[in-house]
């Protein structure tokens, strides 16, 4: 995407999230070269380059083949099998293309994205997208985890595992209410620690509260150690569980070590659907207590434009604004959760500091309430030292 130089090598009284006071940050060649503390005022709000880390890049923008509205998850589910006959590589590549270029345009440096995969032969789409995470890297680092149905996984955990392992991948299952649960769950753990491979699970996407995977996942992680290895994602079941029993289990999960992930705009949309009534329940998962738990919360897009949620630009911090209004959250104390916090799992940083890149997000806003406050308020991607020539915004 071409970039436009406004030739401002220096920023003054900028305030940076997740830190105190106003800043100046000076910008030669493409990299950061001061960042100090300032006196100054009227610089904007500047954030890092922000991780996604649950998106879905094969079913992505696929919402305008869909012949109707998603009644539930499992309708959403057999809804995009149904368009799988539509997946050649030319149509996932341009799909998939169109996702990274709108998720770089709007700030985020960093994507996990699920696949799904079935049977024992690698999907056409992780052929796919591994070639496009070469095509995008340094500009939006792709990494690629499998999904596959829980009982399928541990049929062909094998071959699925091994191919994974080869390729540099997450191995990742979804888990719902399956029979003999958490003896499946300690065979995903045994390909995991054989094949050293990092764990990230669809978990009790659903709003019934004997959805209990999760407590299977976090007792292998306890007994495992494998403390910064196991990403669960969705947990809304959660929600309608008993306080006093989830409590419990989330210090269990703090001190076992895994990470949550809460998609606040697709769970949002797809639960408690019912044609003709306002939904009551929206399978947000206890993020405020996970968090005081030890858990690392983290936020992703999750599904764009397809059978689960047909809305959605890859904008992480309009999923960031959602997640502040539906879980009633301080913007200053929770936005690493779309930058710091994911791009630490995958052991990346995008922390702004002297000497590195001058990659970021500026928006014309007093601080970050003000940020979440005005969505139309004017945003600049610097990429190298340079603005995306599609933000032109006025900070004057």
């Amino acid at each position: 995407m071409p970039m436009r130089d406004y030739g401002i090598k220096t920023i003054e009284g900028a305030g940076l999230a997740g830190r105190a006071g106003r800043w100046d940050l000076s910008i030669a060649g493409g990299r950061i070269t001061t960042l100090r503390a300032s006196q100054a005022s009227g610089g904007g709000v500047i954030l890092p380059l922000l991780a996604d880390i649950h998106t879905h890049l094969d079913k992505t923008f696929t919402s305008c083949r869909m012949p109707q509205r998603a009644e539930s998850l499992f309708h959403a589910i057999e809804m995009m099998a149904a368009d799988t006959r539509n997946w050649s590589d030319a149509d996932l590549r341009e799909r998939a293309g169109k996702a990274l270029a709108r998720a770089y345009a709007n700030g985020t440096g960093l994507i996990r994205s699920h696949l799904d995969w079935h049977g024992t032969q690698t999907p056409k789409a992780w052929h796919v997208l591994t070639e496009l995470a070469q095509d995008w890297h340094g500009r939006v680092d792709v990494e690629l985890a499998s999904l596959t149905p829980l009982d399928d996984l541990v049929v062909h955990g094998e071959s699925i595992a091994a191919a994974v392992k080869a390729s540099g991948g997450v191995l990742g299952a979804f888990v719902y209410r399956n029979a003999d649960l958490a003896s499946k769950v300690a065979q995903v753990f045994d390909l995991a620690e054989r094949c050293d491979l990092h764990l990230d699970f669809h978990v009790d996407e659903g709003l019934e509260p004997e959805a209990c995977g999760i407590d299977a996942i976090i007792a292998e992680t306890r007994k495992r150690d494998m403390q910064g290895r196991v990403l669960c994602g969705h947990g809304c079941a959660l929600s309608v569980r008993q306080p006093a029993e989830v409590a419990e289990l989330l210090s269990r999960g703090g001190d076992a070590g895994i990470g949550l992930t809460v998609l606040p705009e697709c769970n949002a949309y797809l639960q408690d659907v019912e044609p003709g009534r306002t939904p009551r329940l929206r399978g947000l998962a206890p993020l405020h207590e996970a968090r005081a738990a030890g858990i690392k919360v983290m936020f992703g897009s999750d599904n764009v434009r397809d059978a689960f949620y047909p809305y959605g630009d890859y904008d992480l911090f309009d999923v960031f604004r959602t997640a502040v209004l539906s879980g009633h959250l301080a913007p200053g104390d929770w936005i690493d959760a779309i930058s710091e916090a994911p791009a630490n799992w995958t052991g990346r940083s995008m922390r702004l500091r002297e000497g590195g890149p001058a990659d970021f997000i500026r928006i014309a806003a007093a601080d970050l309430d003000d940020a979440v406050s005005r969505p139309r308020a004017a945003r600049q991607i610097w990429r190298g030292g340079q603005i995306l020539a599609e933000h032109q915004g006025d900070f004057t």
